[in-house]
């Protein structure tokens, strides 16, 4: 630690702290604009100076300056850096003045009004008039994609969208040309950028240079109610920001969780949000003569009570989608249960997961965060970069600061960072047992990482493959009594909360295999199930939010309620308890889930025996403890990891498949949105060109 002495108030802070850094930390605000917490320091904009005492006798770019490199007082006092002197304020304005020269006069109609840096730090240290009198210069503005629109003429040469898409996004498709007034940010062959996360260039955009192209012109921040929230379009648990007005979400924006997601998202959980309106169902649907007629709610219920009556309780059954909160499938096991069935699978995938043999069985054990601290990692059929964007770019982090071994069984995929190819199926992971090679690198690391994807799970031979799995974690010693290793990465974020609560099959109940075979069942609830087809014969009952494979096979369509438009727990790969709030309301007659769960069962003759979600949430709660420690991760025993390492059964030689075929097209609500739509058919387009 070093003392410093910031206007006039003694500090002790680490030496490697900046002086921008340590200003801060003596609550002193550095106006910046280039400078960000995560990406390296460019000190281009040369808006945080700072003057030093003992110093150079100019100011001095306070984020470019760590502490360590100030030089004591003469009898050894603590240096002294100012932050309102006179010389200070006369060098900001005097940058600010130089920035505004080319700026346009675009506050009115420019999409960043209002969350502008430019504008904010303008009226702290602009000046009411310009010495300069020439011309602006203007730049022909660039096409980067369907989801950035660029004014380039706004640009500042700040470099955070350079930095960020080669640093985090792991993409070196932007840059800069040309040099004095001739440069310019470009992605140099004008063409779309190819991250899944290249939309979080326009949150660090200081200036409106780069703006949310689908959000264009559509509001001003200050209409907007903002709502804090939760994402579902992975298992990561993005934690977001809901933007509504009125009854309709006009943005998404991400949230500071440094345990999660930092302050990323992938563009898929950004810009989904306009599925949120298209092909929603808003009514409840009957089916007569092969047709679709709306239907009133008692109708519905009615037609659903006189099936359910008349069927066997054992052939009635349920499977969960990926994008329910964990209270509507404890309503929906617990209706269930009061039928006398125990036929219910959260795994549409077939993966093969069960919360008998354990939570260490099914989570991200060294959690999110733990990732920066591994030393050698293996994924076995998993894609991050495809499956988890941001949980990818988290691996990335970890991979630039340099130190990690990164191996790969599966599907050889561009990850954003080098990896070992060690093979392609179950055989190789089985070599992993034995001695030499990548094994011998899980073995002498301190923080290993063994990242079991659902390309290796969700197959015929899956129990087997993490059966092997484990037995490898405990061959090359990943599980240690302060480490757990052993990591599960879903896809579906309704997974793991489901997994917690049961909603896998009970003794002699079917699985979701069974249940959607010919033959199966005679009735079958689909709680936002769209991932699977059900055989013809069965009485088909769909609540779920648009219309897509699961309301075209039902018989009777209940319209639920999407994961903006309610309050619900989650629980992400890593066991994490977080809580989504309602941001706006369902439309028409769609009621939250739950609720219509708990009506259908008062139709049923089996009432639920909560009216509301706190009575709800309280019997969850009962029942799971876990649940009341809401933003917060419950350890696993990894004991049940040693029994799992010792179950029988020999895997297949098929190789591990990718589960993510379409990155931007993996649920429902993500194929009712057009941009999602573009952004399939340009990616598409680009597999396409590569391949010739």
């Amino acid at each position: 630690m070093a003392k410093i002495v910031v206007d006039g108030t003694e500090i002790e802070v680490p030496a490697e702290y900046t002086l921008l850094q340590a200003c801060e930390a003596a609550g002193v605000e550095i106006p910046r604009f280039c400078f960000h917490e995560r990406l390296s320091i460019a000190g281009n904009c040369r808006m945080c100076l700072v003057e030093v005492k003992g110093g150079p006798p100019k100011p001095t770019a306070s984020c470019a300056m760590a502490v360590k490199d100030l030089r004591p007082g003469p009898n050894g006092e603590p240096p002294v850096v100012l932050t309102k002197s006179p010389m200070v304020k006369k060098a900001r304005e005097g940058v600010m003045e130089f920035l505004l020269i080319n700026h346009p006069l675009d506050c009115p109609i420019c999409d960043q009004g209002g969350e502008c840096d430019l504008q904010d730090q303008a009226m702290a240290y602009g000046v009411d008039t310009s010495r300069f009198a020439e011309n602006k210069r203007a730049v022909e503005d660039k096409y980067i994609g369907p989801l950035i629109r660029t004014s380039m003429t706004r640009c500042i040469h700040c470099t955070r969208c350079v930095r960020f898409t080669t640093e985090v996004a792991g993409v070196a498709e932007m840059g800069a040309i040309g040099r004095g007034e001739d440069s310019e940010i470009t992605t140099y062959l004008e063409k779309a950028l190819s991250s899944e996360m290249q939309g979080n260039v326009a949150d660090l955009c200081p200036v409106g240079a780069l703006t949310h192209k689908p959000y264009a012109f559509h509001a001003r921040p200050w209409e907007l109610i903002k709502t804090e929230s939760i994402d579902v379009m992975d298992a990561v648990g993005s934690n977001i920001r809901v933007d509504t007005r009125g009854r309709e979400v006009m943005r998404i924006l991400p949230r500071e969780n440094d345990l999660v997601n930092e302050e990323w998202i992938s563009d898929k959980s950004r810009y989904v949000w306009d599925g949120l309106k298209t092909q929603r169902l808003d009514r409840p649907y009957v089916r007569k003569n092969g047709r679709f007629v709306p239907a009133s709610w008692s109708e519905a219920f009615g037609l659903i009570a006189e099936k359910v009556k008349s069927a066997n309780p054992k052939r009635i059954g349920a499977i969960i989608g990926d994008v329910a909160s964990v209270e509507e499938v404890f309503a929906m096991k617990a209706l269930l249960g009061k039928l006398g069935s125990s036929n219910i699978d959260c795994r549409q995938d077939g993966a093969a997961l069960d919360p008998s043999l354990g939570r260490a069985s099914y989570i991200f054990n060294p959690t999110i965060a733990g990732i920066e601290e591994a030393d050698a990692i293996l994924l076995v059929g998993a894609d991050p970069r495809h499956e988890a964007s941001v949980l990818n770019a988290r691996i990335r982090k970890r991979w630039r600061s340099g130190g990690l071994r990164v191996g790969l069984i599966g599907e050889q995929v561009d990850l954003t960072y080098s990896y070992e190819y060690l093979g392609a199926g179950p055989e190789s992971l089985f070599a992993l047992t034995g001695q030499g090679g990548f094994a011998d690198v899980l073995r002498q690391a301190q923080r290993p990482i063994i990242i079991v994807g659902q390309g290796a799970l969700a197959r015929a031979d899956g129990a087997a493959v993490l059966a092997l799995a484990a037995k490898v974690a405990q061959a090359t010693n990943v599980i240690k009594p302060e480490w757990n290793g052993f990591a599960v990465l879903h896809t579906a974020a309704a997974r793991v909360g489901a997994l917690d609560v049961g909603a896998v099959p009970g003794k002699d109940g079917l699985d979701v295999k069974a249940m959607v075979a010919p033959n199966g069942l005679d009735v079958a609830f689909l709680l936002g199930a769209d991932e699977i087809d059900v055989a013809p014969g069965a009485f088909v009952v769909y609540l779920g939010t648009h219309g897509d494979r699961g309301a075209h096979r039902a018989d009777v369509i209940l319209p639920g309620a999407a994961y903006t438009e309610k309050s619900g727990l989650y629980v992400n790969t890593e066991g994490r308890v977080q809580l989504a709030n309602r941001a706006a309301f369902p439309p028409g007659e769609a009621r939250e889930d739950w609720a219509v769960l708990r009506a259908l069962s008062e139709v049923l003759g089996q009432t639920l025996p909560f009216d509301s979600l706190q009575a709800l949430r309280a019997a969850l709660v009962a029942e799971h403890g876990h649940f009341k420690l809401v933003d917060h991760v419950e350890p696993a025993d990894a004991a049940s990891l040693e029994a799992l390492a010792q179950k029988a059964g020999t895997p297949g030689k098929e190789p591990f498949r990718l589960v993510v075929e379409d990155f931007f097209l993996t649920n429902p609500i993500a194929r009712a949105s057009a941009v999602m739509a573009e952004c399939s058919a340009l990616r598409a387009a680009a597999v396409a060109e590569a391949a010739e």
